[in-house]
């Protein structure tokens, strides 16, 4: 039978080791801020296709693909995958505010913002960009996204050159089953 002095170091050896396993674990993350906009446009995760024929699509097309990434602080909405005029748009909270940088196949990225989003209607205004002078190159300028249920959305998109609407893009989709 092991003596106290024993029964000590054996009872210190397990509480050093239960310490340092602890220690070895990485920090568990913090919850991070979100947004209610945000989580609305997190719930559109999947698929989503054309309702109805429209100028650039068919009923039925696979239109736009959505993806929770970083952590979930972002949701990237992929438009046209897979084709040659696929491009992307990410979306993430900024405060109130829901922002969306567009990749688009003109080769530039504008950001618009919609401040204070709340409602199912999302209206984004440009607020700056790259690779692009609003004033002069084509670009998408503004956009609204009205989510009208759980597997519903419509929006448009306006883009501008030279200071003058040249295109209006409306969608409106419906969740792939």
């Amino acid at each position: 039978m092991p003596g106290i002095a024993q029964r000590i170091a054996i009872l210190a050896a397990v509480a050093l080791s239960a310490a340092a396993v602890r220690a070895a674990e990485p920090p568990t993350a913090a919850a991070k801020p979100s947004s209610a906009a945000l989580e609305r446009f997190k719930a559109l995760a999947g698929d989503w296709v054309a309702a109805e024929d429209g100028e650039m699509t068919k009923k039925g097309d696979l239109v736009a693909r959505y993806a929770v990434t970083a952590g979930g602080s972002a949701v990237v909405e992929t438009v046209f995958p897979g084709k040659a005029h696929e491009m992307v748009t990410v979306y993430h909270a900024d405060g109130s505010d829901l922002v969306l940088t567009h990749y688009c196949m003109e080769g530039n990225q504008p950001r618009m913002r919609a401040r204070n989003a709340q409602g199912p209607r999302f209206d984004f205004a440009y607020d700056g960009g790259t690779n692009l002078n609003p004033k002069v190159d084509r670009h998408m300028h503004s956009a609204w996204v009205e989510l009208l249920g759980a597997d519903e959305i419509r929006s448009e998109w306006t883009e501008q050159a030279e200071a003058k609407t040249v295109l209006v893009a409306k969608m409106h989709l419906v969740r792939q089953r």
